[in-house]
């Protein structure tokens, strides 16, 4: 007797469904093109021209640096999972990585998403390549491409995991390396969004275990669901950033940027400090209520908070003194986003952060 035929599909991969769900992420990708990117019909990658010989207002470079960064968004996935939130993980994803390029004073040039999971969801697969378009709208940069798997039996139904790539470019003599840093240079801190995508391993289980919250829960504290807030996107610093190397010359005005991601104020930070500088930052910044409620809820240390936590400021620049208000201004009126001075440059023997009460 001739053995029962198994096809893709009674594995678990229906490539009738996946062709759909591919050709519904196409319109999702166009909107997110520049005019650098080369359309081809059918290839198996995607092309951008660095330099655009053909629109004559655009960006040259003459000694390009492409600058790249990798990332995902943890265990935020939980959350949507949860809550059956797909959108918004997609622009964190887009962010955490775009905002990685930006450090080195690169324009972010496109994007590539990763996204695996265990059955095809055509519906699910639209929300988050909808909010990586999203993103990638917010940080002028094409989506450029990316790769849809489906690996039955290796997640769990419902399930699945993001990972993105970014690749920008930046003239080498006007990369930020940090080197610049001098002492008495003052420190900017742009406002968060909240937690972004850091701490939530922690997070989660100070709010559903030790609060016994579910995610619909009104918290009082926080004026809306512990789902709406702890689902809030990361925010994107592109349009900011861009604006600060457009008005100020980078380099002799900007000197350092550090995004401030898991391990906070504390370990960023010293990653652009050169020998022997050090920052004093003041705690004069209005902190997001999320912070306050997570601490008092877990009885958690302050140190600890710092270390976890971006506590309110997503990232960091370091610019000479002179221009610190002006720069202030132009990120609060044109792009925004609140920012504040908070710190200076000090010399010291360790490359380190000391946080100070205001």
């Amino acid at each position: 007797m001739e053995p029962e035929s198994v096809d893709y599909k009674s594995a678990g991969v229906d490539l009738d469904t996946y062709e759909k769900t591919i050709a519904g992420i196409g319109p999702l990708l166009k909107r997110t093109f520049t005019p650098r990117v080369m359309q081809w019909t059918d290839g198996f990658a995607g092309l951008f021209r660095l330099n655009d010989r053909i629109n004559l207002l655009a960006r040259t470079y003459h000694d390009p640096v492409l600058v790249s960064g990798s990332d995902g968004v943890g265990t935020k996935l939980m959350l949507a999972f949860a809550t059956g939130r797909h959108k918004t993980v997609g622009i964190d994803l887009v962010a955490m990585s775009v905002n990685d390029v930006l450090c080195c004073g690169a324009e972010p040039l496109f994007f590539l998403d990763y996204i695996a999971m265990a059955k095809d969801d055509p519906a699910l697969t639209h929300d988050v390549v909808g909010g990586i378009s999203d993103g990638c709208v917010e940080a002028e940069c094409a989506l450029l491409g990316g790769e849809t798997a489906i690996l039955p039996d290796f997640y769990k139904p419902g399930h699945y995991d993001l990972a993105g790539f970014c690749v920008g470019v930046v003239e080498r003599k006007m990369m930020l390396d940090g080197s610049d840093i001098r002492p008495g240079d003052a420190v900017i801190g742009l406002a968060s969004t909240g937690l972004h995508s850091n701490g939530y391993s922690l997070a989660r289980k100070i709010a559903f275990e030790v609060a016994g919250l579910k995610p619909d829960d009104h918290v009082p504290e926080l004026g809306r669901t512990i789902a709406d807030e702890l689902m809030e996107p990361t925010q994107i610093y592109a349009r900011a950033l861009k604006l600060v190397y457009r008005n100020y010359r980078v380099k002799r005005v900007v000197h350092g940027i550090a995004h401030i991601t898991g391990g906070g104020l504390v370990e960023n930070p010293p990653r652009i400090l050169p020998e022997g500088i050090s920052l004093k930052i003041r705690r004069c910044w209005e902190v997001p209520p999320i912070f306050g409620w997570l601490q008092k809820k877990g009885n958690v240390k302050r140190d600890e908070m710092d270390r976890v936590f971006n506590m309110g400021i997503g990232m960091v620049l370091v610019v000479a003194p002179y221009y610190a208000e002006s720069i202030v201004r132009t990120i609060r009126e044109q792009a925004g986003i609140e920012a504040w001075v908070i710190g200076e440059a000090v010399e010291g023997p360790e490359r380190k952060v000391e946080l100070l009460d205001s």
